[in-house]
């Protein structure tokens, strides 16, 4: 396997030793399937970030943690090494530990290795449950600065949130709803990956509030648990149209969009207004197909590099920043003002998001 990295730079990147490498890359055995491929994918990934930063300045390691579908892992992998350039000439060398589904116990175990191991940085999509918060609280009595990423952890001691307002955004959905359906008859599907990710959480307060504020006979009815995977999905919605014959519309938190669509023809039923978040490749495919009524969109460019300047000015090697904090600027696109060139349209979320 050819490459011009020291094992020394791999171990680095993979969080293995140095042994553990040499024997991977010297095709010695005694390791693990999934070992090896962790070497491997630590050499693609240098090869990526080598290719996109200038290598001056100081490097920051960093740990990309996140449970989230695939689409929106790939998405923000995109996403933050084509910002990479920007933070010069400070370097970031990021790894990445993406995971679409299971226990908290699994995702606590990568953080408390991570504050076994070291790390300049943490940036996490992780559910809002007590044992997440201890790790994060065991990452920061460490030293390292851990940033949430579209999601928040606000009883944790992260540094910073770098994401949407979400019960803006789900008060925005309320009230595209509300003009959209008007007054005419039908139910509201409202899907969620997860309960514990407080981001959907506030999704769903902001929209369930300007709902009942706008529209207070308008019946929602809520599927959720399907980690926002189009398998899981699927079935959920099929189940919830079957059993109420009066869903007309979707308010989608947590993605899975094309398997709710695939629902709604498996019984031959209209989905009169559809918004969703975030311009992937589905939604976006969807919205120019009028599929999709409005696609509420923020910028994960922008929001890869606040969070990596949020690491780098934790270790005082960026000047602070004099203005507060703001959260991401939500957009409402539909089919007739789609971005010219549409931000990582081959991967962006799907959910949490």
């Amino acid at each position: 396997m050819g490459h011009p990295y020291a094992i020394r730079e791999i171990a680095r990147q993979a969080g293995l030793s140095e042994a553990t490498v040499d024997r991977v890359l010297n095709g010695r055995g005694g390791v693990r399937e999934s070992t090896a491929r962790s070497v491997h994918q630590a050499v693609a990934d240098l090869d990526r970030q080598r290719t996109q930063v200038r290598l001056t300045g100081r490097t920051f390691m960093t740990d990309i943690v996140m449970q989230t579908p695939e689409r929106f892992s790939t998405a923000v992998r995109m996403a933050l090494e084509a910002e990479l350039p920007s933070l010069s000439p400070a370097v970031l060398r990021c790894r990445f530990h993406f995971r679409e589904t299971g226990a908290p116990d699994d995702l606590i175990t990568t953080l408390d290795r991570i504050a076994r191991r070291g790390s300049q940085g943490v940036i996490l999509k992780a559910p809002d449950v007590p044992e997440v918060t201890a790790a994060v609280g065991r990452l920061v009595a460490a030293g390292i600065p851990v940033v949430t990423l579209v999601t928040d952890l606000p009883a944790s001691g992260r540094l910073a949130y770098v994401g949407i307002d979400n019960r803006a955004a789900g008060a925005t959905a309320g009230y595209l709803m509300g003009q959209w359906l008007g007054d005419g008859p039908g139910h509201v599907l409202t899907t969620i990956s997860r309960g514990f990710f407080r981001g959907e959480e506030e999704r769903e307060m902001g929209f369930r509030a300007t709902m009942r504020t706008l529209r207070p006979a308008r019946r929602l009815v809520e599927v959720t648990d399907s980690d926002g995977l189009d398998a899981t999905q699927y079935d959920l919605v099929l189940a919830a149209l079957r059993h109420d014959p009066e869903i007309r519309a979707v308010y989608s938190m947590g993605g899975g969009n094309n398997a709710t669509l695939e629902a709604f023809d498996a019984v031959g039923r209209r989905c009169d207004v559809f918004v969703a978040h975030d311009l992937d490749h589905d939604n976006a495919r969807l919205l120019r197909a009028g599929r999709l009524s409005a696609v509420l969109h923020h910028d994960l460019r922008q929001d890869m590099r606040t969070a990596c300047q949020a690491v780098i000015r934790a270790h005082d090697a960026m000047p602070a920043d004099p203005a507060p904090s703001l959260p991401s600027a939500i957009q409402v696109v539909t089919p007739y003002n789609m971005p010219p060139e549409t931000p990582l349209t081959d991967v962006r979320t799907g959910g949490q998001g």
